[in-house]
């Protein structure tokens, strides 16, 4: 398998074990021609606006040194930037970026007890972003303080039980 195929691949395995610790639903697209990668949604039965809230996902992930003054700055491709930011949809869409370490026996540790899941992802909406004309790729800075875990998936969710978007 390739390197970039391996990553994705862990995305998608990191999240959904986020969302099935949030006791989450998942689905993930047959084909990507929106930008979306994987769907959440949950039940909320108090929830104002909308019962079966859902949210969408542009997952990438990357092993490159892309942090700099407290952001990761990320070339996203732009079809992907036009799609994600589109201002006429109903389900909420976030780019999540997931930092990984070179060396894919990094990725995972096996301990006696439990096994754990390397580095970090963190998310970004760009519904508000500006406007860009004429490149092919657009750099989104994505603050390190938007960590995606498990609270910021589950606050995600319940923003679009509410009819809210981050």
């Amino acid at each position: 398998m390739f390197n970039s195929n391996q990553k994705e691949q862990f995305n998608v395995a990191y999240v959904h074990a986020m969302a099935s610790q949030a006791g989450l639903n998942t689905g993930n697209m047959k084909v990507d021609d929106q930008s979306i990668d994987l769907d959440v949604d949950g039940k909320f039965p108090t929830a104002t606006k909308n019962r079966f809230p859902k949210i969408s996902l542009q997952l990438k992930a990357t092993s490159q040194r892309m942090v700099k003054d407290g952001f990761i700055k990320f070339p996203l491709p732009r079809k992907n930037y036009d799609d994600l930011k589109n201002d006429r949809l109903i389900v909420p869409r976030y780019l999540v970026v997931l930092l990984v370490p070179d060396d894919t026996g990094d990725w995972i540790r096996h301990h006696p007890q439990y096994m754990s899941l390397h580095n970090t992802c963190y998310w970004m909406s760009i519904k508000n972003d500006p406007t860009i004309k004429n490149k092919s790729k657009v750099t989104v800075d994505i603050p390190l303080t938007q960590r995606l875990d498990t609270d910021a998936l589950l606050h995600l969710i319940t923003l679009a039980s509410q009819g809210k978007h981050a």
